[in-house]
Order: structure tokens, then C-alpha cells, then sequence
């Protein structure tokens, strides 16, 4: 400071000398002087900072914000000195020993080396299984600080004892201020003594009103005094403080020692004769939301709260005398012995997998612990209400399976539709060649006829799984059941009386009326085979819904809308409750072995949900069944009235000119097809696949229609269709496929396309093609 002082002065001598203005140099002195004066200040202020250091950490204050109760922190400098750690540390490792030179058992010394010198080269580092003594942790390790000079070692231990976590949690709940009004002040205190978790009547009462923030990790002793006669006072209450009753409860895996439940009641707040210490855990664990009950060492039970009564499903007024009256007989034994291994002195707590009696479907986890000190009471058990988590377990499973059947339904249904196209393409052209009354014709309609039931089977697995093509319609259910009835009336036989009933203000529905007709024949069928063999009515109602109605039903799965209902009854013997749920599952049946598929409800549900509609199941064992179907009502665009069904087009001919190129990968197929054709009168050239389609498409000089199935292998129809359309933008295509129109469109994509599902009659296929020419010259395309 005199230098620079003397180097100021100096300056002003040479300013006045070269400018002989006395008042210039006084200005610059006074400027100097105010500089000097603010850079005394800062220095004063800023020590540190003056002279070119970083301020040191305050490592009291960080020692205090790194107390944790269940993870241990240290930290290291860059020479390897320990310069903070918590309690827990020296807790847990026998003092603040520096890492990485814990005493660590085994090959944990090395890993946390390992760990340590990652985390100075990547900057973290992670050690995994190392163990002091009985205690399994894991380091984590990572590079900190300003200038990345600093080590914060972090040890957890990964398993935690549930019990703990869900005391520890309530307590700072609303549990904990329900027991703080009922005079309880509850605590969760450590093996080393130290504060875990409070209520705040407990906190109020033991650190006051403004010391509360901070509680974790505090020293228990400090705040419990013992007076004479054995009495126990909260230490900061003084002389005149109200002597507390105290309850302990041991949740220590070891006899050695661990974490303990201090219950405390005031004494005046009590009779004279306050009984044993179980009485006061029975009303501490009534207002527990966790099922918890004691049992004595005969194995009997002492007492349960509600949240354990609900969990276990007991009936009120029939309380159980032994934890195995709960569970299944299978599970008795090993529940017992549990038990008794518990109460004989075994204070670690265990996990069985049980199942209730009630609830033999679902296993659930039961927690056994060994206690002292609770008089009688020698064994705690906790158990979980689980039922909803079972529930939306079970659904998840159903709809997997569901989802699995479904995709395997599909991909059976295609392959059997190209055998069948195969056997019915056979079976006429055959027939072409016999007249009624040869030996064989009767033979080939017997084959044609088993041919078409099998195909109205795949039909069935389309429809569960919802892959089949559907020709959606604008129509009003009224009219679908007067097209239906007069065969249900067939069907149901003499012995069912058939109702059918319509609401008023149905609004029209969006749906294909022939899959729809399937639906009401499926389930007045069932309805007549459960009312068998004395009859009985069938009811077919229809009604409005309205979306208010909706919301008020509650349902989870249908959202408020309008719809048209359809309700089909039956006055048979009803639905077991067991079976209600599994109805909709594809192959199961309750009739006998070859009376029925297995496929009836199923498929009625995939017509269902595929025409975006909702079916419900109601039944009451001899009250008969109720199907009830909901289907949105259909409104079209802004005025536009909705579209009309489409008139019914002409009936093609069998017969016609032209040449076609057929591609398909199933010989059978192609074989039938191809003979076909060629007796209706067409040109046809056959390819096994797309690419030989292809090469034979370069050949041709004329092309009036393409037929080609949708999947082959290597190149597929629509792929073989692009390239071929490249260079003849006009040209008429016919796909067919055993897969649904609906699941294909996405995949082909391509305009002015014409489909023939699988499988399909030589009619149909003489039909399809000649309709497929025709639009094609609508249009003025070309080959």
C-alpha cells in the first residue's frame, strides 16, 4: 500500500509540472484518494477474495445437511484426506475411517479402489455387494466440487425392511396426527438411537414449537428424562412435565439389537388401571392403515385391526381363532410353522406366500416378526390388501391371452381359407360335369356342403378376432330383427315363446347387417339350449340410451355417448357366477363334448367391438341371462343425411373374353382358379410368385385383368402391382386373400383396386372377375 501510495503522489507531481494547473492536478489527487478509499473497503469486506484465494468451504454447515438415516456420505480432497462426513459413516463403519481404507470384508476393499479411481477418471464410480460384517451396501462414488477436486463417497443398503418404510411414511401422515389426537405420540428410533421418523405431537412435546425442522438423525436420550420412581418425563417440560407411560415395540431383525416404535401416553390421560402393555398397541394398531395383528406363542390370535380384517377377508361376527383359518389347507402348515419359528425366540422377520381362503385364485404376501415386550402378544403379522392389484392383474393377463388367440385365429383362418377355396373351386368344376341323379353328385354337394361349414367356421375365428370383412351400413336395429326373426322362430322351436319389443327415439347405428343377424341368431341359440329341455321366453327389446344415462351407469369402459341398445333375455337357469367371467373366451362351452365350438361368444363379441359397439353379461343363478349390446349412434356430417344401403347390383355372367394373369403362391389354388377361368371362356397365364408374375407381365402384349393373392413370399401382390402399374397406369387388378379386406387395405394402398376374400365358389370367381372388367371399362382403363 505505501508503494502504490507513493507511485499516486508521484503521478500528481508530473501531471502538475506538466500542465501548471494547480486545480486539474487537485482533481486528480481527490479521484486517486476515492479509488484507493473503495479498494480499502473491499479488501476489508472480502478478505479472501482481496488476495486471490477461494473461500474455503464451511464444512460444518455441509457436515449438517449430509445427515441422512439411511445412506452414509464422506468426502475426500484430492490428496485423498476425509474432510466431511455424517453420523451414519462412522455408525456404520466403526468411526470416520477415509475411504477407500474402510474395513470392508472380502473383495469390497478393491472394488471401492476400483470405484474411487473411476470416479477420478469418468467422474463416477459405482461398487456393488460390499460388506461390513452383516451389513450388504453399495458405493456409489462421485467427482464434485468447483474445481472437480473433491470425492463424495455415498454407501446405501438395498434392502429395507417394508414394515420400516410404511411406519416411518405414516407417521409423518395423516396416521400420525390421527394417533397425536388421541393422546398417542408415536416414534421410529434407530439401533443407534438416533430419530428416524415422528408424529407432530411427539415432536411438539419433545423439541417444542420452533425446533422441529430438523429432527432426523437426533439423539433420543436428550430428550427423555427418568425421575425418581422410575417415572419418564419429556426432559424439556422441566419439573412440572406430565409422566409418560412408554411402549416399545422391537422391529429389529436381530436380537442384538435395531430399530424400535416408542408409543407415549400421558398417564393422567388414562383409568387408574391401565392394564397390560397390549392393550395400548391393540388401540395404536386400530388406527394403523396397513393390516397389522398379534398372535401369541400358541398361535392363537390376540387381536387384528380392521385394515387386517378387510385385507383377510373375514366375515363380520366370525373371527378366525388361528392364522391357518385364513389360508387354504395346503397352506396351513407352513404358515404354522412360520409362526411357531417366530415365536420361539426368531426375531428376523420373513415373507410367506399365501393363499386366503376366500381368495384362493390370488397369492398374497403375509410378513411375520418376532416382538418383546408386548405381554401375551409374541408374533406381529402384516398383510396387504391386494385385491385390486389381483383384479387389474388378472385383466391384463385376460386381455394378452385374448390379444395372443386372436393373432393365432387369424393366421389358422388363412391358411384354411386356401384349402377350402381349393376343395369348394374343385367341387364345382366337378359338379359341372355330373347331373343330378349320378352316383357321384350326390357325393360332391356332401363334400361342397362340409366344405362351406368349415368355411363359415373360419368366418367365426375372423370374427373373434376381429379380422373379417365387414360391409358396414346405415341402418336401424328394428329392421335387422324383423329381417331375423322369422328364422329365429324356426330355430327356437315350439317349446320358447319369442317377445320382441322396440323402444321409441332409437337413433340409427353404423353396422354390417348380415354380421349383426349373426350376432342375435349366436345368442338366441344359447338362450334356447339353457332353457332346454321345458322351454321358456325369449326377449329381444331395443331401446335408446342416452349419454347422461351413461354417465350415471358408471362404467369404466364405455364412454358417454348415445346409443341404441340391443337386449336379448332369456328365463333359463342363469349363469354360474364363476363362469359369468369366462363367457367370452374363445373355446370355452359349458355344453357337451361335440355340441358346440366354443366360438358362439366369442365371435359375437369380436362383431361387436369391430363395429365399435360395447356387450354386457347380466345373469342370476335361476333368474336366466341378459345380453345387452350398445351401439353408438350414428350421426352423419354436417346436414347430410346419412347414406342409404346400396342397391343390390345385377348378377354378372359366368362367361367372357379376355386375358388374364394369375399369381398365386398356393398351387391348389392357382390349379382351380386357373382351370376355371378357363372354362368361363378367358386367356389366362398362371405365375407361382411376384416376380415370375412380373417377368411374365414384360411378355405379354395384353393384359385385361391381374389377379394375384395379397402375401406371397419375396415380392407380395401390391409390390408386383406397383412395378406393373409404372408402366400401365390403367390397369384393372383383382387381389383375393384368406386375410380380411379391412386388415389388408393399409398394406396395399393402391386405387381402383378390386377384392375377393378367400374362400370363394368358381361362381364367385367368374362374378368377381366380370364385375372387375366391367368398372375397369367404366372407368376407360386399359391393359
Amino acid at each position: 500500500m505505501a508503494l502504490i501510495g507513493g507511485l499516486a503522489l508521484l503521478s500528481v507531481a508530473l501531471l502538475f509540472w506538466a500542465t501548471r494547473d494547480p486545480v486539474l492536478a487537485g482533481g486528480f489527487l481527490a479521484g486517486l484518494a476515492v479509488a484507493a478509499s473503495g479498494l480499502l473497503f473491499v479488501r476489508r469486506l472480502f478478505p479472501a477474495a482481496a488476495a486471490g484465494e477461494v473461500a474455503a468451504p464451511d464444512w460444518a454447515m455441509l457436515r449438517q445437511a449430509l445427515a441422512h438415516d439411511d445412506i452414509a456420505i464422506a468426502i475426500t480432497d484430492r490428496a485423498g484426506r476425509m474432510v466431511c462426513a455424517n453420523d451414519l459413516f462412522a455408525t456404520w463403519f466403526g468411526g470416520f475411517v477415509t475411504p477407500p481404507g474402510l474395513p470392508l470384508e472380502g473383495q469390497g476393499a478393491d472394488r471401492l479402489k476400483n470405484a474411487g479411481r473411476a470416479a477420478w477418471r469418468d467422474g463416477e464410480g459405482h461398487a456393488d455387494d460390499i460388506a461390513v460384517g452383516a451389513l450388504h451396501l453399495r458405493a456409489q462414488v462421485t467427482r464434485s466440487g468447483q474445481a472437480e477436486d473433491y470425492l463424495v463417497w455415498r454407501f446405501s443398503a438395498p434392502e429395507q425392511l417394508d414394515l420400516l418404510s410404511e411406519i416411518a411414511r405414516h407417521l409423518d401422515g395423516p396416521a400420525g396426527r390421527t394417533l397425536g389426537q388421541a393422546g398417542v405420540m408415536g416414534a421410529l428410533v434407530s439401533a443407534e438411537g438416533r430419530l428416524r421418523a415422528a408424529n407432530p405431537a411427539f415432536l411438539l412435546r419433545a423439541l417444542g414449537e420452533g425446533d422441529q425442522a430438523h429432527y432426523a438423525g437426533r439423539d433420543v436420550s436428550p430428550m427423555l428424562r427418568l425421575g425418581e420412581g422410575g417415572s419418564l418425563f419429556f426432559a424439556r417440560e422441566g419439573e412440572r412435565a406430565t409422566p409418560l407411560r412408554l411402549i416399545q415395540i422391537p422391529l429389529a431383525p436381530a436380537d442384538s439389537g435395531g430399530p424400535i416404535f416408542l408409543a407415549l401416553i400421558d398417564e393422567e390421560f388414562g383409568p387408574a388401571d391401565r392394564g397390560t402393555a397390549q392393550t395400548y398397541v391393540e388401540t395404536l394398531l386400530s388406527l394403523l392403515p396397513f393390516g397389522l395383528a398379534m398372535v401369541d406363542r400358541d398361535g392363537r390370535f390376540l387381536y387384528m385391526n380392521r385394515a387386517f380384517i378387510r385385507a383377510a377377508g373375514v366375515a363380520e361376527g366370525r373371527m378366525p381363532r388361528y392364522p391357518g383359518d385364513l389360508v387354504v389347507g395346503e397352506d396351513k402348515g407352513p404358515l404354522a410353522d412360520m409362526i411357531r419359528r417366530h415365536s420361539s425366540g426368531q426375531q428376523v422377520g420373513g415373507d410367506l406366500s399365501i393363499r386366503l381362503a376366500g381368495q384362493s385364485d390370488e397369492p398374497v404376501s403375509m410378513r411375520v416378526v418376532g416382538v418383546r415386550g408386548l405381554g401375551e402378544a409374541a408374533v406381529l403379522l402384516s398383510l396387504k390388501d391386494s385385491s385390486e392389484e389381483s383384479r387389474l392383474k388378472r385383466q391384463v393377463a385376460q386381455q394378452s391371452k385374448m390379444q395372443a388367440v386372436g393373432q393365432l385365429a387369424g393366421g389358422v383362418a388363412h391358411d384354411f381359407n386356401n384349402i377350402l377355396t381349393a376343395v369348394l373351386g374343385s367341387c364345382d368344376l366337378m359338379l359341372m360335369r355330373h347331373t343330378p341323379g349320378d352316383s357321384d353328385y350326390d357325393d360332391i354337394q356332401h363334400i361342397r356342403s362340409n366344405a362351406n361349414r368349415a368355411a363359415s367356421l373360419t368366418r367365426q375365428l375372423l370374427a373373434f378376432s376381429r379380422q373379417q370383412t365387414l360391409r358396414p351400413q346405415i341402418l336401424q336395429l328394428p329392421d335387422v330383427i324383423s329381417e331375423v326373426s322369422h328364422l329365429l322362430k324356426r330355430l327356437m322351436g315350439d317349446t320358447v315363446e319369442l317377445a320382441v319389443h322396440h323402444g321409441r327415439g332409437l337413433g340409427a347405428v353404423r353396422a354390417d347387417p348380415v354380421q349383426l343377424e349373426q350376432v342375435i341368431i349366436n345368442l338366441a341359440v344359447n338362450a334356447r339350449d339353457a332353457m332346454m329341455p321345458g322351454g321358456g321366453t325369449l326377449t329381444i327389446e331395443t331401446y335408446p340410451v342416452a349419454a347422461s344415462t351413461v354417465r350415471e351407469m358408471g362404467s369404466e369402459i364405455m364412454p358417454p355417448a348415445d346409443y341404441s341398445a340391443l337386449k336379448i333375455s332369456d328365463t333359463g337357469a342363469g349363469i354360474p357366477a364363476d363362469v359369468l367371467p369366462k363367457i367370452f373366451e374363445p373355446f370355452f362351452t359349458t355344453k357337451d363334448v361335440g355340441k358346440g365350438t366354443g366360438l358362439g361368444l366369442s365371435t359375437v363379441y369380436g362383431i361387436v367391438k369391430q363395429s365399435a359397439g360395447f356387450i354386457f353379461a347380466d345373469s342370476k343363478p335361476g333368474e336366466g341371462a341378459s345380453f345387452t349390446i350398445y351401439l353408438p349412434v350414428h350421426r352423419a356430417a354436417g346436414d347430410t343425411p346419412a347414406t342409404p344401403p346400396p342397391a343390390a347390383r345385377p348378377k354378372k355372367s359366368q362367361w367372357g373374353t379376355g386375358t388374364i394373369l394369375l399369381v398365386e403362391d398356393e398351387d391348389m389354388v392357382r390349379a382351380v382358379a386357373e382351370r376355371a377361368l378357363t372354362r368361363a371362356g378367358y386367356s389366362v397365364v398362371a405365375a407361382r410368385q411376384g416376380e415370375e408374375g412380373l417377368e411374365r407381365f414384360e411378355t405379354m402384349d395384353t393384359v385385361d385383368l391381374v389377379i394375384s393373392d395379397v402375401v406371397m413370399p419375396v415380392m407380395d401382390g401390391p409390390a408386383m402391382v406397383r412395378a406393373m402399374r409404372a408402366k400401365r397406369p390403367g390397369l384393372p387388378v383383382l387381389f383375393m386373400s384368406g386375410y380380411a379386406e379391412e386388415q389388408l387395405r393399409q398394406s396395399i394402398d393402391i386405387a381402383n383396386v378390386a377384392f375377393l376374400p378367400k374362400p370363394f365358389s368358381v361362381a364367385q370367381l367368374a362374378e368377381a372377375v366380370s364385375m372387375a372388367l366391367d368398372e375397369a371399362a367404366h372407368r376407360g382403363d386399359h391393359g
